[in-house]
């Protein structure tokens, strides 16, 4: 030790005088580009995105900086090595290179998190438009919401660079999606079903058929297609445009279900203002002998409350005022279209509500489409 501190003395005194060039032993520009690596590092989320190599980059930058403190005052000849130079250079080469690293890194989180939250959000607006126009929100209630903040709480996350929580809210919302995808198809999956379909077509063709043979009118409504058809002598009349119950779009099991039943019915009561809360009403014979055997086996088999009644009062009817515009089972028209219908069918006009009519109905494509997208993500 004591030849050491002889050592520093003479070597200073000499470096004072000028007679031999000597050096700091530490270039100040390498412990400002050291600095400047922990700057890059935190900036890159290190702490984060790569824990293990900035903790040891850390522990190695403070023991050196703290060695740099102890020999500040300590000047060296040009041709003696620094052991403390040395390691401050590989540490800057180690962290040199992690910020390479981080940087490819968080490039290619940057490419991925993009595609990511843009499908998405392409998978958000199909679904929310699919689902209006099938009526299914109702079906789906807070779920549509939930998954639209997860899909704008990724996309803050990835317009603030932060990739990661990015990616891991894009996933659960692209889980919430996928289980909307399945929640409508459970509900909605018998519109696609072809014996199903084979079989509303059956009814609808035995009731266009009716209408030919007895020279009379006859309805037919296909749920699907939210579209009420007027035959005459078997041939279409007209076709209007209807609103369904809020729950229109499921098969009707109970009073106050929101659903549209489905079935072979007749008018039994044409309403004219005055008689009903609408402007007009075609009144129907739910429920017939057909939906009491279908409620009584639903009951006894514990799909229905025992508490719950079958309900009635079902009509087509127009709309007075927008507190009445969404119906609660019943098959709605716009007023002049109501009108028309009104006076172009009478008591007895036999009403066949189905859920669709062909194998590409409303319901179907969308369901197809949906699954196409959630396939996609």
């Amino acid at each position: 030790m004591a030849l050491d501190r002889i050592h520093k003395t003479l070597t200073a005194i000499i470096c004072v005088l000028g007679l031999i060039g000597c050096v700091q032993p530490v270039p100040p520009d390498l412990l400002v580009a050291l600095e400047a690596i922990d700057q890059d590092l935190i900036a890159l989320r290190a702490p984060e995105a790569a824990p293990d190599e900035y903790g040891q980059f850390v522990h190695q930058w403070v023991s050196l900086k703290a060695r740099v403190q102890l020999d500040d005052d300590l000047i060296r000849w040009p041709w003696e090595s620094s052991d403390l130079e040395n390691d401050l250079r590989r540490l800057y080469l180690i962290g040199e290179r992690t910020v390479s690293q981080l940087h490819e890194r968080q490039a290619s989180q940057h490419r991925t998190a993009q595609a990511k939250v843009v499908r998405l959000e392409a998978q958000l607006h199909t679904i929310t438009s699919r689902v209006e126009s099938i009526d299914g929100r109702i079906l789906l209630g807070e779920k549509v919401v939930q998954t639209d903040l997860l899909v704008k709480q990724a996309r803050s996350f990835f317009e603030q660079k932060d990739f990661q929580r990015a990616m891991q809210v894009a996933e659960k919302a692209d889980h919430a999606l996928k289980a909307q995808t399945v929640l409508l198809n459970r509900e909605l999956g018998r519109y696609a079903d072809e014996s199903r379909i084979a079989y509303w077509q059956a009814l609808a063709k035995q009731t266009i058929e009716w209408s030919r043979i007895h020279q009379s009118t006859a309805i037919v409504v296909s749920k699907a297609d939210r579209e009420l058809t007027l035959y005459k002598s078997g041939r279409k009349v007209l076709s209007y445009p209807v609103r369904l119950g809020f729950n229109g779009m499921l098969e009707k099991q109970f009073q106050g279900d929101g659903a549209t039943p489905e079935g072979r019915y007749r008018v039994t009561d044409k309403r004219g203002q005055g008689q009903t809360q609408f402007y007009r009403a075609l009144a129907l014979d739910y429920p017939n002998a057909e939906d009491r055997r279908r409620f009584e086996y639903a009951k006894k088999s514990g799909k229905i409350g025992p508490a719950k009644g079958i309900g009635g009062q079902i009509e087509i009817h127009g709309a007075d005022n927008e507190r009445l515009a969404q119906t609660l089972g019943c098959v709605m028209l716009d007023n002049p279209n109501m009108a028309v219908l009104y006076e172009g069918v009478s008591v007895g006009t036999p009403v066949t509500i189905v859920g669709a009519v062909t194998r590409g109905n409303a319901v179907a494509l969308a369901l197809s489409e949906l699954a196409q997208r959630r396939d996609e993500i």
